[in-house]
């Protein structure tokens, strides 16, 4: 097996599943359709009283995917107000982060892992880019997608595993 590089393990992957969060949204814009509500119901909707509703979750999963990776290369990440309501501003913002994603090549990360991360509510602490990876953002994406995809699947829309994982690359 090959070494995973952490733009495998970054990059790539946030794209993928960037990809298949916005598969999730247009499901859940057919199925609003087909059982006659507005999206608006779903683009608001939350698993929990004091969870964030799925607008926040894209949000989170968005500058968790841009600002880390910003943070791991020096290059400076998109900003986004977090002001979208709808349908079509939250796909836009997921498709400028995927088109943030696809200007990084392997040689962007070379030196991430060994560099120092530290975040104002770390109070002074920091991680090694690697630890930074592996400890923090990747589990964060992961946790805003997931909730993301639960809301959906919450609220009858119809999902399953393999959209979740999306296309594996299986050989003969």
């Amino acid at each position: 097996m090959q070494d995973i590089s952490i733009y495998d393990l970054t990059i790539s992957q946030f794209i993928k599943v960037l990809g298949n969060l916005k598969r999730f949204i247009e499901r859940g814009e057919a199925h609003a359709e087909s059982k006659k509500f507005d999206m608006d119901v779903l683009l608001n909707a939350r698993l929990a009283p004091d969870q964030f509703h799925f607008i926040r979750q894209v949000q989170i999963a968005c500058d968790t995917a841009k600002l880390g990776v910003s943070r791991l290369t020096g290059k400076q990440a998109p900003v986004h107000e977090d002001k979208e309501k709808t349908l079509p501003e939250i796909k836009s913002r997921i498709d400028d982060v995927v088109g943030f994603l696809r200007t990084f090549s392997e040689a962007d990360c070379k030196e991430a892992a060994a560099k120092t991360i530290s975040l104002p509510r770390w109070e002074g602490k920091h991680l090694t880019g690697a630890e930074y990876t592996i400890q923090h953002m990747v589990p964060n994406f992961y946790f805003h997608i997931t909730t993301a995809y639960d809301i959906l699947r919450h609220n009858g829309v119809d999902l399953g595993k393999k959209d979740y994982l999306g296309d594996l690359p299986l050989r003969q």
